[in-house]
């Protein structure tokens, strides 16, 4: 049965995002961070400690460990590092296991693109046919939905910083989203459908989500069973088959890492509430409104696919304790049930939208450039001040190129301002041009301006560079039982040192031990030194050596 469809859209509202415009915001997004920085703990540098040692070959290639203690879940993230860093040799090996993840968020958007494409090209998606004609196109109409789905993930605040790690869960997230692609196009791109469900499931069974690959072969085999397109149904068997290639690999790399939570359900429901509440801004709150409003439309394929393939993520998250990483994997689909918002929108909504992102991202691009000419001119004295603080030993430095950078993207930050607010715009994703923009244009300051103190603050090089005035640089190993692998990888791969993080105090062979400063000194043992990192203010670390 036809339902009467609540998207009104003329043709000039079809309108495609200049794809040079649209190619610039993408690199603002995702280049940034990926030069000049050390991997910053916790799971950026653990899981880099776990690709160095592979390349380096302190572990095998099929237990991927650091200091003798084993990654958990699949090891195909850290394969990926290992080979970039054996591939680039004569790049610094932290850069060279961050291009191809960096590689892998430029794809995850890719697949988002298309996925909203297709979605938006089926005939319930479309907007509603005028009287005397003039509504938009379907392919105009679809393209600008998928110009619009890719700014909602690019606008989404939890795929800032998570989107810009070396860990296995953005791997994770480049799975889900082929999983979402193969879903959409079947329709209209079998083969390549196939070749999606075919390979996103293993991919994300190896990557340490079994669970959720198999769950998600189960109900897309059922979803596609149910579909009134061939193409679609004859998806089911290669689902069911991806999904026993997914137990088969979480089962030969023992991958199966499954965390429930026991917290209270009051006390877990208000942490998930305020994690969807940022995390998923402003996608999910436009996510909620595409079900609202295409109610009427659940069992539609552009409503349905992605609204279960966001449940799951979301259902794993709460399972787990209000997990911020497993639900990074809810954020594709979000973002494609935002882009059907759009032709529903009222003008309202819409300019309280832009205005809030005028303010809100003027504000903080405001406050980069005070902390940097505190830092630079000494002027103002006070966020120089705070950082000393926050910071102890920390030393500004000046960087040309991150000045360039950082002045052209402020300046193409105040002309997009000036385009959305000096006319009427028409086109659909009008909405979501400023969001994203002032998104891109934040991670960018923040990774060029500010990236001395945020580097400083975040490595672990301080830590080492103070146990370099403690221990010799022949000792024989660095026990550290009982510590977090981000510091033990700094160890390993910074200080060069060899750590046994595996055993106990009095089991490790070692001359030399870390340990947490509130824990007692065992037998045999004497601490020579107390450490601390520039950010920390309690806890430090007891540097120990053998009697």
């Amino acid at each position: 049965m036809n339902l009467p469809t609540p998207a009104v859209v003329a043709v000039r509202g079809a309108q495609r995002l200049p794809r040079f415009a649209l190619l610039l915001l993408c690199a603002a997004y995702i280049l940034p961070g990926l030069f000049g920085r050390d991997p910053w703990r916790q799971a950026d540098l653990s899981s880099f400690g776990f690709m160095a040692s592979i390349a380096q070959g302190h572990a095998s290639w099929w237990q991927p460990a650091i200091g003798g203690v084993a990654a958990e879940g699949g090891p195909l993230p850290y394969w990926i590092g290992a080979l970039a860093i054996k591939v680039m040799p004569f790049a610094d090996a932290a850069f060279a296991a961050r291009l191809p993840f960096a590689l892998i968020l430029m794809l995850t958007l890719v697949l988002v693109w298309y996925s909203c494409f297709h979605l938006a090209c089926t005939e319930a998606a479309q907007p509603v046919a005028f009287a005397f004609g003039g509504e938009a196109h379907s392919i105009d109409y679809a393209r600008a939905l998928a110009d619009g789905a890719l700014l909602a993930l690019m606008a989404t605040l939890g795929l800032l910083q998570l989107g810009h790690e070396t860990t296995p869960e953005l791997l994770q997230l480049l799975a889900s989203s082929l999983y979402l692609y193969g879903l959409a196009a079947a329709p209209y791109r079998p083969d390549k459908a196939r070749w999606a469900a075919l390979v996103s499931l293993p991919v994300l069974a190896a990557s340490g989500a079994p669970i959720v690959a198999m769950v998600l072969a189960a109900i897309g085999a059922g979803l596609c069973s149910r579909s009134r397109y061939g193409e679609a149904r004859a998806l089911v068997k290669w689902l069911v088959l991806a999904g026993l290639l997914s137990a088969i690999s979480a089962w030969e790399f023992n991958a199966w890492a499954w965390r429930i939570t026991t917290e209270s359900p009051a006390g877990l429901g208000l942490r998930m509430f305020n994690l969807l509440a940022w995390f998923t801004w402003p996608a999910g709150p436009l996510a909620a409104w595409t079900v609202w409003r295409w109610r009427s439309h659940w069992q539609r394929r552009h409503v349905l696919l992605p609204s279960v393939c966001a449940a799951i993520p979301i259902t794993t998250s709460l399972l787990m304790g209000g997990s911020d990483r497993a639900l990074l994997l809810a954020l594709p689909a979000l973002a494609l049930l935002a882009a059907f918002a759009l032709p529903t929108l009222q003008r309202g909504f819409a300019a309280a939208v832009d205005w809030f992102s005028v303010f809100f991202f003027s504000g903080s691009a405001l406050f980069f450039w005070l902390y940097y000419s505190s830092m630079q001119l000494g002027w103002p004295a006070t966020p120089m001040a705070n950082l000393r603080k926050l910071a102890i030993g920390f030393e500004p430095r000046f960087n040309a190129l991150a000045l360039f950078f950082a002045l052209v993207a402020t300046l193409a930050w105040l002309a997009l301002v000036r385009w959305r607010t000096a006319k009427h715009q028409y086109a659909l994703w009008k909405s979501l041009v400023l969001p994203a923009g002032g998104v891109a244009l934040g991670w960018l300051l923040a990774m060029t301006l500010l990236l001395p103190p945020l580097d400083y603050a975040r490595s672990n090089r301080p830590l080492v560079e103070q146990l370099r005035k403690l221990i010799p640089a022949n000792a024989d190993c660095i026990a550290t039982p009982g510590q977090a692998l981000s510091t033990s990888a700094a160890l390993e791969f910074q200080g060069h040192w060899q750590v046994d993080g595996k055993h106990a105090l009095m089991a490790s062979r070692c001359s030399y031990a870390l340990q947490a400063s509130n824990a007692a000194i065992p037998d045999g043992w004497e601490q020579i030194a107390f450490v601390r990192r520039p950010t920390d203010r309690v806890s430090g670390f007891a540097v120990l050596r053998r009697r």
